[in-house]
């Protein structure tokens, strides 16, 4: 029986849903017939390109998704980089919304400026870090970083010095790592690197808030994937859904690092604990070995922490040692009796032990010195430094502000050591020879360093603050701020408005110079100006503000203290105003010499000046360059024929180049 072709229609489009039974009750066909036909005819096979069509949908799906949400610039920009002007770039201030996604308040960097294009004379050093690293609590002046800045600067004025600080509170090697490969690309020429305090309790570290995976494969996969917008579209849709159910989180007070890690104990060797190990130790390597491909030296410093003036924060029961507390106060016993070793040994214990893991375990710097040895990678070694510079070697408050923020002095020590180690492997500018001699590089840095009074409250008041919650005390006893906090000075009260929030960094320093200047403290302004000027040198506002200062000045010609404000102005950036006018002085009280080279740099920066230029021609004459005077002069005659005094001066030097 030869089958119809509306009943092979009817058996193919069934055949795989009915039974041949069926099939054959249907079509009043024997079952014999239907099974011959199939036999006969085996399934046809699905075609290669629907599966990849399969796979494509979703794809495409997906890439028309992010276009679309870059189109509508949905979300943040989590770039690394952000141009502040079109030739200078700056640390994204939202590439901390990578880490963080249960908090509103992103940490931020203390906001370096370097060249978008890295210049041919340039030496540019990159810091990554976390607070400690970052200068807390006096950021963003006080960082080590800045010590090692302002050294390089002073040692070789011919280079162009770039220190870079991207550290960032409440991070840890997850972000350093995530950073790396983008700070490779902006070619340094060494790497720093302090990190290991926040481990724990650091964004996506194992005890941390902000935690949402033990595997750090996956972790760092996440992170890989972080800086697209769909990914921003799910994370705020969970979030979204989240808040449905549990509403808006209670505020928090307290430091970005406590609300990260409110009361989460990890206890000494546990699980918790070895995993916080093993993310550093994997992380750290991974950074160590993409520095190494690239051929760029890093430096890691080991971790120095206040040992005999900071006692466990949380104390627990271990069945192989005795409680944290209770090793500290037998610490301090030693201590007490003289046994100054065994001293450290107990304080380094009840630390490492201490459940509340705001110190880096003594086993992270024993893990810093092996990356050393393995990777032939420089080691600073910050904690013995610091032990050395402390009373019976024992670091405590005389270094530490709180738990492991160094005070300023520690934060100057930290920047010696590390230039040091520099120096002992060879990593500081070979373009150049140091105008300091190495030995009174130090000393002059300190003397220099830019920091104010005002630094200093601001410093203060945040410890202050930081130490009247928890984990220092219970909450409850929190004491109110106005009696916590009792300003003395003008600077004090702008200190104190800076920590609550009311002003600006810069306006903190803005206010006080607008002071300085109505009081007429000369050195205080300029200290300030100097100070923002310094963080943020891309502000042509504040050159400004002293310029026109110096033209009140020279206005009321009061000489002597324009002179003083120009050489300040010069030192921060030689315009062709600070130029003529030290150069004017200079030759009206006969320092000729020193004329002629601001003069001339003067004219290099404006050759349009007139006065300028007739001046210098008076210099050189008076320094018996008559070819050099008589050149410049008829410049200032080809511009102006009846400038003043300058036919009389071109007579004068006809005359003396006749007789020559």
């Amino acid at each position: 029986m030869t089958l119809l072709k509306s009943q092979i229609r009817y058996i193919e489009k069934n055949r795989k849903k009915f039974s041949v039974e069926k099939i054959s009750k249907e079509l009043k066909i024997s079952v014999n017939e239907i099974q011959k036909y199939l036999d006969s005819t085996p399934p046809q096979s699905t075609p290669f390109y629907f599966y990849i069509i399969l796979i494509l949908i979703p794809i495409l799906f997906f890439v028309l998704l992010e276009i679309g949400l870059r189109i509508f610039n949905y979300g943040y920009d989590l770039s690394m980089w952000t141009h502040v002007t079109e030739s200078k770039l700056v640390l994204n201030p939202e590439v901390a919304r990578r880490y963080f996604s249960t908090i509103k308040n992103m940490p931020s960097s203390i906001e370096d400026i370097f060249d978008a294009e890295k210049q041919s004379n340039s030496f540019r050093v990159f810091v990554l870090g976390e607070s400690s690293a970052a200068g807390y609590p006096f950021m963003p002046t006080g960082s080590f970083s800045r010590y090692i800045r302002k050294r390089l600067e002073l040692a070789y004025p011919k280079n162009k010095i770039e220190v870079i600080n991207i550290s960032l509170t409440a991070v840890n090697s997850y972000t350093i790592r995530d950073f790396i490969p983008e700070v490779l690309a902006q070619k340094p020429n060494l790497i720093l690197i302090y990190t290991g305090h926040n481990e724990y309790y650091g964004a996506l570290g194992v005890g941390s808030l902000e935690s949402f995976s033990g595997s750090r494969s996956l972790v760092n996969f996440y992170l890989s994937l972080n800086k697209f917008k769909t990914v921003q579209l799910l994370k705020d849709f969970i979030q979204w859904f989240t808040k449905l159910f549990s509403g808006e989180p209670p505020k928090s007070s307290g430091t970005l690092m406590s609300r990260m890690a409110r009361e989460q104990s990890i206890i000494f060797n546990s699980d918790d604990y070895k995993a916080g190990i093993e993310q550093f130790k994997g992380n750290m390597k991974d950074v160590i070995e993409m520095a190494k491909k690239n051929n760029i030296p890093i430096i890691i410093g080991t971790l120095a922490s206040n040992l005999k003036d900071q006692k466990p924060f949380i104390s627990t029961n271990n069945n192989s040692y005795q409680p944290a507390i209770k090793i500290f106060e037998e610490a301090n016993t030693a201590y007490s009796s003289g046994n100054y070793k065994s001293a450290d040994s107990l304080f380094r214990l009840a630390k490492d032990l201490d459940a509340l893991r705001f110190r880096a375990p003594s086993e992270m710097n024993k893990m810093i010195e092996k990356f050393g040895n393995d990777y032939s990678i420089a080691v600073a070694d910050v904690d013995s430094a610091f032990n050395a510079s402390s009373i019976h070697n024992i670091v405590g408050d005389n270094l530490m502000t709180d738990h492991l923020h160094p005070t300023l002095h520690g934060y100057q020590l930290m920047g010696r050591i590390f230039f040091e180690t520099m120096a002992k492997r060879n990593y500081l500018p070979s373009s150049s020879s140091p105008v300091i001699p190495f030995d009174e590089q130090d000393r002059t840095t300190i003397m220099q360093f830019p920091f104010s009074k005002i630094d200093s409250s601001i410093a203060l008041y945040r410890i202050k603050l930081l130490k009247n919650d928890w984990p220092y005390i219970n909450p409850k006893n929190k004491v109110p701020t106005e009696k916590l906090i009792t300003p003395k000075t003008y600077e004090d009260t702008l200190a104190l408005k800076l920590v609550n929030d009311d002003i600006t960094w810069i306006e903190c320093h803005q206010k006080a110079a607008e002071k300085k200047l109505r009081e007429k403290d000369i050195d205080g302004f300029l200290q300030h100006m100097e100070i923002l000027i310094y963080q943020y040198p891309v502000i042509v506002e504040y050159y400004k503000f002293i310029d026109d200062f110096a033209l009140d000045l020279l206005k009321i010609k009061d000489y002597e203290k324009v002179y003083y404000v120009l050489q300040k102005r010069y030192q921060l950036q030689p315009n062709d105003l600070s130029t003529k006018w030290l150069g004017t002085i200079d030759l009206n009280s006969s320092r000729i010499p020193s004329a002629i080279k601001y003069l001339e740099e003067s004219v290099s920066l404006n050759p349009s000046d007139n006065q300028t230029q007739y001046n210098l021609a008076g210099a050189y004459a008076l320094n018996k360059e008559y070819r050099k005077s008589y050149d410049i002069i008829m410049k200032v005659l080809n511009k102006d024929p009846q400038y003043p005094g300058a036919q009389e001066l071109l007579r004068q030097l006809k005359g003396i180049l006749l007789k020559e």
